[in-house]
């Protein structure tokens, strides 16, 4: 049992494996947060009353809105600090809301809100119903809670009816909400940009308000809607974390607020920018779920905590246990590509090991370059003159799967679906439409739209034997107007725009039930747990540069998995033929599923020798890539290197697998400890890289490693408990 209710005192306690969560409801009416850390006696938890002048009170007793501790923060209700929820009222105008505690339930299992993402239940999955009313509206809420013990993660989310007479406008809806004591604390954010995705900001928390968001349309290069806020002092392995997710992948804000009682306050969800919410009598809009985590064990487990929660929760599981290496096309070609140009590409790609061959952009329509052809999804007749079918059986008989590239959310000018229907875009009345890549963004809140699509790949895709879809969106929206909405929803159109392109990614799944998705957006666009819902991997980033790569791949592992972070060996400036530069390629690209983007016509047989042993190695080590605990050990912002290990448990592992990788070259051949804390001390261990013993408690203390003078150096030691 995981959710406890205090009736008498009416206490609620969430637990899990090593964490709890407390809140009650003040005077029975206002549900206040009282605790969330590390298991610890219920008898020390108790509201501590703080008093600020010019704050309005609650009652008699001195107790404000301003200072409490809430788990639902309102617009308007006295408190002054960063709200979770602002409604307004289409009849007066006013955006006064006091929500009333009314009734509390739990149950086994989860509840599912229809058309979103979200965390799959357990057998140990329990989630606690609050209901809360507000007496003016005549809004009811239910304020979801759901506890996945194992992961160490609480989820939020909530569901709005509008039971009263007038309609209500939803201007900012943030599903999770926390309360924490204190404000001597860091904020850790994701930023980046297009091909630099996820790098790492660390920042003490200042007085106010900090804001991380996107206005994109997506969650973007940006930022991630990822965030942690951590003790001022804490590092991998000690301290205390808090870590932040949703599971969303359209517009979002991220809010962190210290107050003038030194508490900080926590905000994910949709922000008061690109949404609001028509809620007509009758209906009830849900929200996407966000969850958190918490660990007194340092920044790496609580990262760890949202890992085993993503692969156990969130990820498509058990259809794809083992991960295709597979060779890409556009690095090689780029939109060069026909039928014979990739029989024989996929006929190489087989004679290498590799699982399979994805044909990227140029094989539908008249697509020749990125100006035409975007939306006509068939075959182009010059290039597959007999048509896909057959051509992906010839490909097959070489003994490898077959992928494909679409790009479904988005036409081009110059193409046959626009000419057709050019109400079909994201287009304001009146107003010129930019273009970005020489296309237009798809109007995914018309359900007509989603039907042509769908009736489109059927067509297309139903009768041919493939294996795998790499889903592309190239651009983020402007003029977001949809023409299928009425003016007085236009504040809906990117979320019910996402709403569409989960539908889209559903009916995918469901129709090709065989058929991995990995998932793109210009790399690590929508890198997000909505997409990791639909999508078993993410291409991490469109810079396969192994200096560029061990950034952005460092800085993803703290809120995702590496078992989603495509990973690939590209022919950087054409390095792919020096034995170094390769091997160094290879030992980056061992940080998740691993694939190729070179053109292996074209390689010589001593690069086409070595990929095939590469892959034979990556199949020795692939579960504990897959599925085993990751401890990040150096920095590469930091240092210039990156250090990193994967380990079958997270104490008294039995193996464990250590790399390090050094981007650039060093004269003074500095040395690093590198400590692996999940070694068992009382064990023996032996590398079966080189044949050398090592005792728990020398891998605990650290394998001391030299720099390298010439740069881009990998190292890598597998410990095998003997």
């Amino acid at each position: 049992m995981s959710i406890y209710i205090d009736r008498r005192k009416n206490r609620v306690t969430l637990k899990t494996k090593r964490t709890m969560y407390v809140f009650e409801m003040l005077f029975g009416k206002y549900p206040i947060h009282l605790y969330y850390g590390a298991i610890k006696s219920a008898q020390g938890i108790e509201y501590v009353k703080k008093s600020k002048s010019f704050s309005a009170t609650y009652s008699d007793e001195r107790i404000y809105p301003d200072t409490v501790a809430s788990e639902l923060p309102l617009f308007g209700s006295g408190d002054y600090r960063a709200t979770a929820l602002k409604l307004r009222s289409m009849e007066t105008g006013s955006d006064v809301t006091y929500f009333i505690y009314k009734s509390m339930r739990k149950f086994k299992g989860r509840f599912s809100p229809d058309g979103l993402p979200c965390a799959d239940a357990d057998e140990n999955t329990e989630t606690l119903e609050l209901t809360l009313t507000d007496e003016v509206t005549g809004a009811l809420l239910r304020l979801y809670y759901t506890v996945f013990p194992e992961s160490d993660v609480i989820s939020r989310y909530f569901v709005l009816e509008n039971r009263g007479k007038a309609d209500l406008r939803i201007e900012k809806a943030m599903p999770l909400a926390l309360d924490i004591d204190g404000d001597e604390r860091d904020m850790i954010s994701f930023y980046g940009e297009w091909a630099h995705e996820r790098h790492i900001q660390r920042q003490p928390l200042m007085r106010g308000n900090q804001r991380i968001f996107s206005r994109r349309g997506s969650s973007s290069h940006h930022f991630s809607p990822f965030m942690m806020v951590t003790d001022k002092k804490a590092t991998e392995e000690r301290g205390e974390a808090y870590a932040f997710n949703f599971v969303w992948s359209g517009n979002w804000l991220g809010e962190v607020e210290t107050d003038q009682t030194h508490n900080t306050r926590v905000l994910l969800g949709l922000g008061d920018e690109c949404f609001n919410y028509l809620l007509k009598s009758g209906e009830s809009f849900a929200s996407p779920e966000a969850v958190m985590t918490y660990s007194g064990g340092g920044i790496g487990r609580a990262s760890r905590n949202m890992h085993r929660f993503v692969r156990a929760h969130i990820l498509p599981r058990d259809k794809f246990p083992c991960r295709p290496v597979v060779l890409n096309s556009w690095e090689a070609f780029f939109f060069n590509i026909d039928a014979e140009r990739m029989e024989r590409f996929g006929a190489e790609a087989a004679k290498c090991g590799m699982d399979m061959v994805v044909m990227d952009d140029g094989w539908f329509g008249k697509r020749v370059n990125d100006k035409a052809g975007l939306g006509d999804w068939y075959a182009n007749p010059d290039r597959f003159p007999d048509g896909l079918a057959p051509f992906v059986r010839r490909v097959k008989k070489n003994g490898i799967k077959f992928g494909i590239w679409i790009e479904p959310e988005m036409v081009n000018p110059d193409s046959e679906l626009f000419r057709a229907h050019p109400e079909y875009i994201l287009a304001a009345p009146g107003r010129r439409q930019l273009e970005s890549r020489t296309q237009y963004v798809l109007d995914m809140a018309n359900p007509e739209v989603r039907d042509y699509l769908k009736c489109s790949f059927a067509k297309t895709l139903g009768n041919v034997d493939i294996d795998y879809i790499k889903w592309d969106m190239n651009r983020n929206m402007t003029e977001v107007y949809s023409p299928s909405l009425p003016p007085e929803r236009q504040g809906e159109a990117a979320y019910r725009y996402m709403l569409g392109v989960y539908d889209l990614f559903r009916w995918f799944n469901e129709n090709f039930p065989n058929v991995m998705i990995e998932n793109c957006s210009g790399g690590g666009g929508r890198y997000d747990l909505g997409m990791m819902k639909y999508s078993t991997q993410i291409w991490a980033s469109d810079n396969t540069s192994p200096i560029h790569r061990t950034f952005i791949q460092h800085g993803s592992t703290f809120g995702f998995p590496t078992s989603v972070m495509s990973c690939h060996v590209g022919n950087h400036k054409g390095c792919i033929e020096e034995a170094r530069k390769l091997d160094y390629r290879f030992r980056v690209a061992m940080n998740g599923p691993l694939g190729y983007e070179f053109d292996v016509l074209s390689a010589s047989d001593r690069v086409k020798n070595t990929i095939s042993e590469q892959i034979k190695e990556y199949r020795t080590y692939e579960e504990l890539i897959l599925r085993g605990e990751f401890f990040r050990l150096l920095d590469p912002s930091a240092c210039g290197r990156y250090a990193y290990y994967f380990a079958d448990k997270e104490t008294n592992a039995s193996e464990l697998l250590l790399s390090f990788l050094q981007n650039e070259g060093d004269e003074s051949e500095r040395t690093f400890k590198l400590k692996l804390s999940a070694a068992d001390a009382g064990a023996e261990y032996v590398d079966t890289v080189s044949g050398e013993r090592f005792s728990g408690a020398e891998l605990k203390r650290g394998i001391t490693v030299k720099s390298d003078k010439d740069g881009e150096y990998a190292r890598m030691w597998h410990f095998v408990r003997k």
